[in-house]
């Protein structure tokens, strides 16, 4: 139920976060034109592509709550993962572009109005900061890496108060595309570290803190289990944890034990926030029938 309640409130805060950014981008677009800013406009073209990234997260993430059926036996899950890796792609090659256009900019600064850019950024700095407040903690990657847009965002604007500020008595055009250039830089270094995260679930590494050899040790040493081994662990979506293994068991135990053992494990990595697991049991004398069963 809670995890249902969490699902509806990704949902209903993208869409949210979606509608606030669109109407302020549209005001963005001619307030970078008036006041003739490079740093407003491309931002503006930012937050259009945060816009088509907010609707595409909007959709998969309302999509990945289906359950699992005979196409994808895991559920659709990991449709809200395809939006924060669509979302990354989208915000880097949109930074990259947008620093084309800025560093010329350095060399040839152009005055810009910094009054109207005052205005813009008190405005900026309300509609994005609402947007961040009602995506704060996100549950899943996907609204994680939206939340990162949008605070991205609030720390433009505030730059950008600031900068306005500065340029109404001083007359420095420069720190318009300086302004520019530090913001995109910034966006890419975040963007980047998160882009690893989901690539990362999407090859199935082992999740982060997570050592495979110490909870096979464990499974030993906690349980009647002589040995572990073969074991893969992976995460669908970044939240939910799926291990399988082998367990090496005495010859002579019981089938009561066996479910005993087994229930052990379960309760033993449930603890190591491992929620679905697959035990494969050999016994004792038991030839391995898997490759690199070592491994």
């Amino acid at each position: 139920m809670a995890e249902h309640h969490d699902h509806h409130s990704n949902v209903s805060n993208i869409k949210l976060a979606f509608f606030l950014n669109l109407s302020f981008t549209i005001i963005e677009i001619i307030g970078g034109f008036l006041t003739n800013s490079m740093a407003i406009l491309s931002d503006a073209l930012h937050d259009l592509g945060d816009s088509l990234s907010l609707a595409m997260s909007w959709y998969l993430e309302n999509y990945s709550k289906k359950g699992a059926d005979k196409d994808f036996s895991y559920g659709y899950a990991r449709f809200s993962l395809l939006g924060a890796l669509i979302n990354s792609i989208v915000l880097i090659l949109g930074s990259v572009f947008i620093l084309t256009k800025v560093i010329p900019r350095i060399f040839a600064p152009e005055s810009v109005h910094p009054e109207g850019m005052l205005y813009l950024a008190i405005l900026g700095i309300i509609v994005n900061g609402i947007a961040v407040f009602k995506l704060r903690g996100g549950s899943s990657l996907n609204k994680d890496v939206v939340s990162w847009h949008l605070l991205e965002d609030v720390l433009g604007w505030i730059a950008v108060l600031i900068v306005s500020i500065i340029l109404i008595y001083k007359d420095l055009p420069i720190l318009d595309p300086l302004l520019s250039l530090a913001i995109n830089i910034y966006i890419l270094y975040n963007v980047i570290s998160k882009l690893k995260k989901v690539l990362n679930v999407f090859l199935q590494r082992v999740p982060a803190g997570i050592e495979i050899e110490e909870l096979q040790q464990k499974i030993v040493a906690e349980t009647q289990a002589l040995a572990a081994h073969h074991t893969h662990i992976w995460t669908l979506d970044g939240e939910r944890n799926f291990l399988s293994t082998h367990v090496i068991i005495p010859d002579q135990i019981s089938k009561s034990k066996i479910i005993e053992l087994k229930a052990q494990i379960k309760n033993l990595l449930a603890v190591e926030k491992i929620d679905h697991v697959t035990i494969e049991i050999e016994y004792e004398n038991e030839e391995c029938e898997n490759k690199n069963c070592d491994a």
